[in-house]
């Protein structure tokens, strides 16, 4: 902001200076360079005029329109040249703010459209690059950089309409080779660079709407678009169009000038552009002040079977017409007045411009009637070619002196077709109808129309227009289906009836149309039953938007049915219907349809049922998600985005095409069964594996193990240890072995008797006391309380092993139980005795007892001799061990 001392602000944008020199290099400035120099430094001083008094280092020739400088002015120049790089990187420090980082966008379909509108970007936001449509219209961007768009090499359209877009770096669109539509209307460029399109190879529609430029431009703008095929241009701003503006552009679909305040044009200007599809023209002031430029214009661009559309005209008098006079002359058949006033006086010299022309189509699309009506001065004109009137949002300002069209018999007997859209129109007089002699299409839609009214128009059921096939009367006022099949049903040739947008609430039972009836439009209106009274003839029926709930009606014809906005629950069935072939029936309460229920309609090939309260159940998921990959006879042409779960409640909106039912929920009695199986099979696995690894042995163990301690503890709790035992040794031996304990063993131990060793010392042996289990187990009492409960009211503890011990179940038990306790710490490494009564190794005892394992293999064990003569010594290493003694020998 910069501020006179007369308090006087102007604001200048710090990037305006950076367009100027962004070009140039930095060296002193010669002669040479002054005369280009000097008119863009002229226009910034000009800019900032009222500040140059304040700024005396400004050469006063420069700030005024004064002759060229002279030498002392350069040398002044080159203190005007640091303010203006100050203002530069002023400029370029504001562009390059790292606090002002692109947004991003992600409002992107399945389809890579993207919608960013309407969000306040000031810049162009980071979007996908996979992107193919961007819509960035409504913003607030005001440029477009070099890097704005790069990447986006699969764009095919690009909206940037309704900004405030004021810069477009030359290079912006070059990596947009695909794009085939760019919209850049109602913006801020003040002037086009043919630089833009130059990489543009692919581009078929333009828009540069409302722009504030004056001209296009040199060199041409448009050179190089040879696939162009519409364009729009133009706005207040133009002013000059010349021969060469539109070069390269050699045929198109559609053209759009808007030049109200064209003040030159070259004739010829658009006059190579052939073929031409359709023009739209805006000439407002021309046609109003220049007549010759209005019709050089049009001149160049009417064609026989070329379209023509005129907009924003005021046709006053006998002047503002004669423009058209250029369109006559080249035989123009289809023309469309648009946004027009007209009086009679213009309306009357249009007939006469027209006279003779063969003009079949006129059309008038708001339009606002200043006169009465008062054309007959025109009845002398010959418009025999007319076949067809258009007129929409017509306004009538005096509408009571408007004076009836019994008058135009001249003009009303040749058009076949005929529509008066919105033009509040509450009656045609029957004797109007009668005019329209070779009238084959109505269209009397969004009128003021009544049961009563319509009568008169239809002359009461009599009506004069036998030749009728197209009715439209939707819109309008009407409450009686009655009334209306009544009054159409001698119109033996109509195939097409809209009542549409009526306020129908029920249908009679039974109703007489005429045979040749195709196509019923009775959407829009508030019905809420169907009666045999829709006609069997129908090929085509429109029932959408009402209140019904159920079909039943056999209509062996009809190939297209129409019901979305209504609350079906389930689809028709599609035996009513054998020659059906589009079925849309969206936005109802469909739970959800099967395949079955489409094989009833042997002829469907296209459905739209989206937009539903679908149940996401495990059949009907799989069902839609084929439908949708195209498998099956029938295709579903809405979106597939429309097609959205309603329940179960945690997949509410989701799309069903991308949801994954688990198999819980879409197989639960094969789930349990499978899971049960598995279980099971696993349960199985786990169990051998614990088996193999003795975890059950371990378990056993730990729990006897826990017991002896806990008896042990409260044995020891109650007085000292020895005076528990009653026994000097517990023998664990197999059942098979029990003949040896008995005969052998007891009876040496128990009842010992003298040797003559024991004679020479004059020592008796002392007798030693056993605990058998067939003897001095408690009978009735637990078996592990017996094992625990002998073993610790015994000083030892004899094993007697064999294989016989090994394999038996019960020595194995016994040596279970004993295990922990001998091995558990408290009981001494003397605490157990082996035996072996046969060779027996280390290895045939289970490996689970490793303790035992490891001490048969650090311990001395007695083995039962095999020879008679060493069994004394056998017996008295026994009985030294058990009485704790070394034996000496």
């Amino acid at each position: 902001m910069l501020k006179t001392s007369s308090f006087i602000q102007i604001s200048l944008p710090p990037c305006l200076f950076f367009h100027f020199y962004s070009g140039l290099s930095v060296r002193p400035l010669t002669d040479s360079d002054f005369p280009y120099f000097l008119p863009i430094l002229r226009f910034i001083i000009g800019l900032i005029h009222p500040l140059s008094h304040s700024f005396p280092f400004l050469p006063a020739s420069i700030t005024s329109r004064s002759p060229p400088y002279n030498m002392e002015q350069q040398t002044n120049l080159y203190f005007t040249l640091p303010l203006l790089l100050l203002l530069h990187s002023l400029c370029w420090s504001q562009r390059s703010n790292p606090d002002d980082e692109r947004s991003s966008c992600d409002r992107c379909d399945l389809r890579l459209s993207c919608n960013c509108s309407y969000d306040g970007f000031t810049r162009v936001p980071v979007v996908t690059d996979r992107a193919l449509t961007l819509d960035l219209s409504f913003n607030n961007i005001t440029m477009v950089t070099v890097d704005d768009l790069t990447g986006h090499r699969q764009l095919r359209a690009l909206s940037l309409h309704g900004n405030r877009l004021a810069v477009i770096h030359l290079s912006a669109f070059d990596s947009l080779w695909s794009l085939e539509e760019l919209d850049l209307s109602d913006n801020q460029l003040t002037a086009l660079n043919h630089k833009w399109f130059s990489k543009l190879g692919a581009l078929q529609k333009l828009n540069l709407l409302n722009n504030p430029y004056s001209c296009l431009g040199s060199p041409p703008v448009f050179q190089g678009l040879a696939r162009l095929r519409t364009l729009a241009f133009g706005g207040p701003a133009l002013e000059e169009l010349k021969i060469g503006d539109l070069s390269g552009v050699t045929q198109l679909e559609e053209l759009t000038v808007h030049a109200n305040n064209l003040t030159r044009y070259e004739s010829g200007a658009l006059a190579d552009i052939w073929p031409l599809g359709r023009v739209t023209l805006s000439l407002h002031n021309p046609f109003l002040t220049n007549v010759p430029l209005a019709s050089d214009v049009l001149s160049d661009v009417s064609y026989p079977e070329t379209p023509l559309i005129l907009e924003d005209l005021h046709l006053i008098g006998k002047e503002t017409v004669q423009p058209l006079y250029a369109s006559a002359r080249r035989r123009v058949r289809y023309i469309t007045l648009r946004n027009v006033f007209v009086s009679d006086e213009a309306i009357v010299n249009f007939l006469v411009v027209f006279n003779g022309v063969p003009l079949t189509c006129f059309s008038v699309d708001s339009v606002t009637l200043t006169g009465e009506g008062r054309w007959t001065p025109a009845n002398w004109t010959y418009h025999k070619s007319f076949d067809e009137f258009f007129i929409r949002n017509i306004v009538v300002l005096d509408v009571f002196h408007f004076v009836s069209f019994l008058n135009l018999g001249f003009l009303l007997q040749y058009p076949r077709k005929v529509s008066l859209i919105n033009g509040k129109a509450y009656v045609m007089p029957c004797q109007t109808s009668g005019l329209l002699k070779n009238l084959q299409y109505l269209d009397l839609s969004d009128n003021l129309l009544t049961d009563m009214t319509l009568k008169e128009t239809l002359c009461g059921g009599h009506s004069p227009l036998t030749d009728l096939r197209v009715l439209n009367i939707s819109g309008n006022a009407l409450k009686s289906l009655s009334m209306v099949r009544w009054l159409v049903v001698k119109l033996s040739k109509l195939t097409h009836l809209d009542l549409s947008r009526n306020g129908y609430s029920s249908m009679p039972l039974s109703c007489s149309w005429p045979h040749t009836l195709r196509y019923l439009n009775i959407s829009r209106a508030k019905l809420t039953a169907i009666t045999p009274c829709l006609p069997t003839t129908l090929e085509v029926l429109d029932l959408s938007n009402n209140d019904l709930k159920n079909f039943y009606l056999v209509l062996p014809a009809l190939r297209e049915l129409y019901l979305s906005g209504n609350k079906f629950l389930s689809l028709p069935s599609g035996e009513l219907f054998p020659n059906l072939q589009t079925l849309k029936i969206q936005s109802n309460t469909l739970n959800m349809f099967n395949r079955s229920d489409l094989q009833l309609y042997r002829r469907l090939q296209n459905l739209q049922a989206g937009q539903n309260k679908f149940v996401c159940s495990c059949d009907f998921v799989p069902f839609l998600q084929s439908v949708i990959k195209g498998h099956g006879d029938v295709y579903l042409t809405d979106e597939e985005e429309s097609y959205v779960c309603d329940s179960p409640l945690y997949l509410q909106g989701e799309p069903v095409g991308q949801v994954r039912l688990s198999v819980v929920e879409c197989h639960r009695v094969l789930f349990v069964s499978v899971s049960c199986g598995v279980a099971l099979f696993v349960a199985i696995l786990v169990c051998i594996l614990l088996w193999r690894l003795h975890a059950f042995w371990y378990l056993k163990m730990t729990w006897a193990w826990l017991k002896a301690k806990r008896s042990s503890r409260r044995h020891r709790g109650r007085g000292d240890s020895e005076a528990l035992l009653s026994f000097d040794a517990f023998v664990s031996y197999s059942e098979r072995d029990a003949s040896w304990v008995e005969n052998f063993l007891v009876p040496e131990l128990e009842e010992p008797r003298e040797t003559d060793e024991d004679l020479v010392n004059h020592r008796r042996p002392r007798p030693l006391t056993l605990c058998l289990h067939k003897r001095d187990f408690l009978p009735g009492q637990w078996i592990v309380d017996n094992i625990m409960s002998a073993m610790e009211r015994s000083r030892r503890t004899v094993f007697v092993l064999s294989e016989n011990f090994v394999q038996s179940d019960w020595c194995r038990y016994e040596l279970d139980f004993s295990h922990f306790w001998l091995f558990d710490g408290h009981a001494g490494r003397d605490a157990a005795i082996l035996i072996l009564l046969e060779p027996l190794s280390k290895d045939d005892i289970p490996k689970r007892f490793y303790k035992l394992r490891k001490l048969m293999g650090s311990t001395t064990y007695l083995e039962w001799p095999q020879e008679e003569e060493r069994t004394g010594e056998f017996w008295r290493s026994l009985r030294n061990a058990l009485r704790g003694e070394e034996d000496d020998d």
